[in-house]
């Protein structure tokens, strides 16, 4: 899709954080950052190591509670998240360090990500129970469709501790997708890859976007991958926002090259 036709699909925000400061003790996590995200669009947060990137995402699905700032989700402001209001309103995280359950099947990892969407009780789903059953049999179908977008079929029976590195971050991607997000949070999916691995998971990023047009936001060190997928980026440094807008704007901000791109660049 070319950038024009990207920038016709990006819609209204539907994410916005105002003044947010966080801290552990004494120590400044994050300084009154406020940016949005609009949906349908790739917004990259970028910084050297220890900006407050995991920070930000952490208080956008709820696990960090900041102590001063509002979030405005879908038109709905919260002093604070929950993770699992995140969740029920359609946030989706993946981790860069994966937490995927190493011993169990691909289609198995992929499928704890459908938990959400499942109303029948726990001792409905042991015994498969009418529609317990119907319920099991539509959500295996959804997700054998994410196995086919994300190219692991030959895999979906395998323990995902048996995969090389760079499908298992596919497959965190994939438990992700099983949710249904509205707003996708990327950590570092890139990282640990070789090149190889980098071009297909920017594919699929890319993918994610334009055919189920969920929004999203990621973190990256890989600039050249940064600049070529995202719509919009914000950078961080010591917890502070030092620049914020599209690519070429942010490449040419002088605060930003001095911080973090290097002056060589």
């Amino acid at each position: 899709m070319s950038q024009s036709a990207r920038d016709q699909r990006i819609g209204d925000t539907i994410l916005d954080l105002k003044n947010i400061s966080l801290a552990f003790g004494g120590v400044k996590a994050l300084t009154d950052i406020s940016f949005d995200v609009r949906a349908h669009e790739i917004r990259a947060i970028i910084g050297p190591n220890g900006a407050g990137k995991s920070s930000m995402l952490n208080v956008i699905n709820g696990v960090y509670t900041p102590q001063n700032g509002e979030i405005t989700l879908a038109g709905v402001k919260f002093s604070q998240m929950n993770s699992r209001r995140a969740a029920e309103m359609g946030i989706a995280r993946t981790f860069q360090n994966l937490a995927l359950f190493k011993g169990m099947s691909v289609l198995d990892n992929i499928m704890t990500g459908r938990n959400l969407r499942m109303t029948s009780g726990i001792l409905a789903q042991a015994f498969r129970f009418g529609s317990a059953e119907r319920e099991e049999i539509a959500n295996r179908e959804f997700v054998e469709n994410i196995i086919d977008f994300l190219e692991i079929q030959a895999h979906r029976k395998t323990p995902v501790g048996r995969l090389p590195y760079g499908l298992q971050k596919r497959v965190d991607l994939g438990r992700a997708l099983a949710m249904e997000p509205r707003i996708l949070l990327l950590d570092e999916p890139m990282a640990g890859m070789n090149i190889e691995e980098k071009q297909d998971m920017s594919r699929f990023i890319l993918d994610v976007n334009e055919e189920y047009g969920t929004t999203i936001v990621l973190i990256e060190h890989d600039m050249g991958v940064v600049m070529d997928i995202s719509d919009r980026v914000v950078v961080l440094d010591y917890g502070k926002k030092i620049g914020d807008g599209d690519p070429n704007q942010v490449r040419q901000n002088p605060e930003v090259i001095r911080a973090y791109l290097g002056a060589s660049h």
